[in-house]
């Protein structure tokens, strides 16, 4: 990234698989190694929104708003816990071609709908990056039970509390990004997935383990220039 970002990321849904390392590794980029939860990798399919989006020091009511979705796995490099992304599809082509030609990233423009009602979040997403392979998710997803602090919850601990981000730049160099907020608060999900071809867009096909979900009403963020491993 050019210049450290603030911004707010609002109304998570984590939708979590176990899947074999093995299928993981061959996506992940030499130098990084596939972290392992009860002996799998995990993939997760993350809708939700930025908001408030603005370079560290200017204040939140300058700031954009950013519906994004992004497939992500678990790393570590020297031995420390990260997340890798392999796609971030976002609305906005100003900010799409900008996360690419300034901070490096893989991101893909998008059309995305993110509503409220009834206590439910109603998420559409249908990429229309000239080029790229087609990727639409559409979802109703909802809190069900009690917040767990994710710190004192292992699986939760192991998919959320990661404060370093890796990705692959459109150049071929991989590239990372750290990441500074409060521990998260997340609430078990249930969700109503219609459409998903997020994995096979990134290569992978759908897992045959039943996904666990995880819910966030979000929290705020800082995250510091883009930095070439």
């Amino acid at each position: 990234m050019v210049v450290p970002l603030r911004m707010g990321w609002r109304r998570l849904l984590f939708e979590n698989w176990p899947v074999d390392p093995e299928t993981v590794a061959a996506h992940v980029p030499d130098g990084l190694s596939v972290d392992e939860y009860d002996g799998a990798a995990w993939l997760s399919v993350v809708p939700f929104t930025n908001v408030a989006v603005r370079p560290d020091g200017v204040p939140k009511r300058f700031g954009i708003r950013l519906p994004e979705i992004n497939l992500r796995t678990y790393v570590t490099r020297d031995g420390d816990p990260a997340v890798y992304f392999f796609s971030l599809d976002a609305q906005g082509v100003a900010s799409v071609l900008g996360a690419r030609l300034f901070h490096h990233l893989p991101y893909y423009y998008a059309r995305i709908s993110l509503e409220w009602r009834a206590g439910r979040t109603q998420f559409s997403s249908r990429r229309l990056h000239p080029g790229a392979r087609p990727a639409e998710y559409e979802a109703t997803y909802w809190p069900t039970g009690e917040p767990i602090s994710a710190p004192e919850d292992p699986l939760a601990r192991f998919l959320v509390e990661r404060y370093r981000f890796y990705t692959e730049a459109p150049d071929g160099t991989v590239r990372y990004t750290d990441v500074e907020h409060e521990p998260w608060t997340l609430y078990p999900a249930a969700a109503e997935v219609e459409t998903n071809t997020v994995l096979s867009a990134n290569g992978f096909d759908v897992p045959t383990a039943e996904p666990v979900y995880y819910y966030s009403p979000g929290l705020e963020v800082r995250a510091s220039t883009s930095e070439r491993v």
